[in-house]
């Protein structure tokens, strides 16, 4: 079965308006931040400890992503 990959990066570190606006928008002081299917999850810090723990993988399951193994 062929699975499209969507995904999107925005250089936030380029534009100061854009950088400022993305942790207002989510109410979050840092970036990098990620957002699964327009949703946002957390921080850096938070998505690694969700890796860390097994979380990340189960929350992009449930989102119906396929989490890569290596």
């Amino acid at each position: 079965m062929l699975m499209k990959t969507w995904y999107k990066s925005v250089d936030v570190l380029s534009d100061l308006e854009v950088r400022e606006g993305i942790k207002a928008f989510s109410n979050w002081p840092t970036i990098p931040q990620l957002y699964v299917k327009g949703e946002f999850v957390g921080g850096c810090d938070i998505v690694r400890e969700m890796y860390q723990a097994g979380e990340l993988a189960t929350l992009l399951s449930s989102k119906g992503i396929e989490a890569a193994t290596i």
